[in-house]
């Protein structure tokens, strides 16, 4: 299955003004619609717990995976987790995304594949601005690949991801005003 092949669809019927977005449901619900359409014979379900897959919830970033499609055997499974931040909150939002990745190399390491992470952003402040050497903008910013140990940035910093692969974030035009990237896990 080609799962990011599907999605560069979804997303030109997007730029094109096909389809409308406007916050993270309205994507989740859409790209179900359009799965839906162009997989007959798989099941697409939203906000699916892991439990439906024999897996526990300990040690695992979330519990529900936002985005899933899966064969009825259960032997062919792959996740796409969504973000569309309209808030601020960058430093926040941004280890918020490093949370679904490594959620998504959680869900690879036990049998799913082809896993998809996707961010839409209408707000410069994620792709532009100052990143200092030592902080989380520098990965979404600053062209550092995004690697290893995150630290939460506000707040308690108690809390760390430990991400087992490298991405590279490369926002892509989508219009005018949207920006968006797709990291694959």
């Amino acid at each position: 299955m080609f799962i990011k092949d599907l999605l560069s669809e979804f997303i030109s019927k997007i730029s094109s003004g096909e389809l409308e977005i406007y916050n993270e449901a309205s994507i989740q619900y859409e790209l179900a619609i359009f799965l839906r359409q162009r997989l007959p014979n798989y099941k697409v379900q939203l906000e699916r717990s892991i439990r439906y897959f024999g897996l526990k919830k300990q040690g695992f970033e979330k519990r529900e995976i936002d985005i899933v499609i899966y064969d009825t055997a259960l032997q062919d499974k792959h996740a796409i987790e969504l973000k569309y931040p309209t808030n601020g909150q960058y430093p926040e939002q941004m280890f918020s995304f490093c949370k679904d990745i490594r959620f998504l190399e959680q869900l690879a390491e036990n049998g799913f594949h082809e896993n998809l992470f996707i961010v839409f952003a209408d707000d410069a402040n994620f792709w532009t601005g100052k990143s200092a050497e030592d902080s989380i903008y520098r990965f979404f910013r600053g062209g550092i690949e995004l690697q290893g140990t995150i630290t939460k940035p506000t707040g308690k910093k108690s809390h760390e991801i430990e991400l087992r692969r490298n991405y590279t974030v490369k926002w892509e035009n989508m219009n005018e005003k949207l920006k968006y990237w797709i990291a694959e896990i």
